[in-house]
């Protein structure tokens, strides 16, 4: 069985806001809508604001070092599959592309949100006891950011 640490998951959770940060900045950025701007910009900065916490408990956490057959291998690959798979799947990157669908932005939004709660709670059992306040309190925007999206989808229509 293959083993995955605390700080592989740490890094996937670290990449995860990353790129949640960057997808709510431009979703913020091709919106005309004041209030969908507000929210993705007020998003946007609570993703940067997550990073940090997972940033935080990474510094703590033991690492994994895989034979590389160069320098950075492994990390390619992990955050080529997180950018790819995880997040900005063909389905983003076209809404955020040519004209910019609102209600696409937001759906899209709403299940990266729902995933994030789900990541999260697995996320749990690898890291220490003492870490899951932290992580707990991430699963709880998370949710708030999944109800405020879909109070401005409903609202928007």
């Amino acid at each position: 069985m293959v083993s995955i640490t605390a700080g592989e998951i740490l890094q996937f959770a670290i990449r995860m806001e990353e790129n949640g940060e960057r997808f709510y900045r431009q979703a913020a950025n091709n919106s005309s809508e004041i209030r969908v701007n507000e929210l993705f910009s007020h998003l946007a900065s609570e993703e940067a604001v997550h990073k940090g916490s997972f940033e935080e408990l990474f510094a703590k956490a033991d690492m994994f070092v895989p034979p590389e057959c160069y320098p950075g291998e492994y990390l390619a690959y992990f955050y080529n599959y997180i950018d790819s798979k995880v997040f900005f799947s063909n389905e983003s990157k076209a809404s955020m592309s040519g004209s910019f669908d609102v209600l696409k932005a937001l759906d899209f939004a709403i299940q990266r949100e729902l995933d994030s709660v789900l990541f999260y709670q697995e996320l749990k059992i690898f890291v220490p006891l003492a870490d899951n306040k932290t992580i707990d309190a991430i699963i709880d925007e998370e949710r708030r950011h999944f109800a405020q999206l879909s109070e401005v989808k409903k609202n928007f229509k």
